[in-house]
């Protein structure tokens, strides 16, 4: 397999102090020890200033130096990619970080090792380690929010690829033009991505992706949250929109299962609260793998509330030791 595995590195118990970076807030929380999270504090994220942005930290790990040791390691899950080859950081919720070696420049100012990863891939390691992914030595995490994310762990560990692409099954022209719903044929047009291509998963895939899918079949504009109550209600249209929407989703979800050889997939985002859908979408998804699985496959993430810290910490946990960061 290709990519980057990041080594075995522990930090020896010691605590390991995290931080859950978003576009509006920022959730602070020290881990005494791997498995272990105590929440210290939410603030929010100034989002357009490095310095504020560094003096913010700086203050949080002030204000809980009695949390851990004065040189613990800052692990961090922030919403953006990290390039794990130079460290750069690329955000277009917190624009301060974009261009930064955010790990390197945050360690320089705060005397103590810094480790950066983005939020998929943080759930990723959440999920494997002390997720529904625990024990499984191969595990691919969905990320169906208002798009579609994704991150691969082998053994725990992150597997971060060139650029910190690595698990990005929501990029790429791969889906299907027509699907057969009930005998009939229907053609669906490639929808132009945010990435500049046509016919990504993320066109569909995502919240954003069920309502352009919705509109185009029917005519109407209508939230996400409408689609998939309709649908649970037995409304034809929605009955229609989510049958399309399985038959399109699953075909390159299946394929990234029979890449990775993941024995599980963590579903998190906003649509892995919609229980019935994920189920749909395993089934439909099992039906296409090489790999049978007797036991669901697809299943919604069970640290989807705080993926970031858990992820921030176990990466802290792996690889922060003897100042090491990046």
């Amino acid at each position: 397999m290709t990519g980057h595995v990041e080594p075995t590195i522990t930090n020896g118990g010691g605590p390991v102090f995290c931080i859950d970076i978003g576009g509006s807030f920022m959730k602070f929380a020290v881990s005494p020890a791997p498995g272990a999270l105590v929440p210290l504090e939410r603030i929010d994220t100034p989002a357009d200033d490095w310095d504020v942005f560094a003096g913010s930290i700086s203050a949080l790990l002030d204000r809980h130096r009695a949390s851990a040791p004065i040189a613990a390691p800052l692990a961090l899950s922030i919403a953006g990619l990290v390039d794990p080859r130079t460290g750069v950081a690329t955000s277009a919720n917190i624009p301060c970080i974009t261009g930064r070696r955010i790990a390197l420049d945050l360690s320089a100012l705060l005397g103590r090792p810094v480790v950066a990863a983005n939020d998929a891939d943080c759930l990723t390691l959440a999920e494997a380690n002390e997720g529904a992914g625990r024990g499984h030595p191969v595990v691919f995490c969905a990320v169906m929010g208002t798009g579609i994310g994704g991150g691969l762990a082998i053994d725990g560990h992150l597997v971060r690829g060139a650029g910190g692409v690595t698990g990005e099954w929501g990029h790429g022209p791969i889906l299907n033009t027509s699907v057969e719903i009930e005998g009939k044929t229907l053609h669906i047009p490639r929808f132009s991505c945010g990435c500049g291509q046509s016919g990504c998963v993320d066109t569909i895939g995502g919240a954003r992706g069920i309502e352009r899918l919705h509109g185009f079949l029917h005519g109407r504009s209508e939230t996400s949250h409408d689609i998939l109550d309709q649908w649970q209600a037995g409304d034809d249209g929605a009955r229609l929109t989510v049958a399309a929407y399985l038959e399109l989703v699953a075909d390159p979800l299946a394929l990234t299962v029979n890449v990775t050889g993941a024995s599980i997939v963590p579903v998190g985002g906003g649509l892995a609260s919609v229980t019935p859908l994920i189920e749909a979408l395993d089934r439909a998804v099992r039906k296409r793998i090489l790999n049978r699985f007797d036991s669901p496959l697809v299943v919604p993430a069970a640290r989807q509330e705080d993926g970031g810290l858990v992820g921030a910490a176990v990466l802290g946990h792996q690889r922060a030791l003897a100042g090491e960061g990046g």
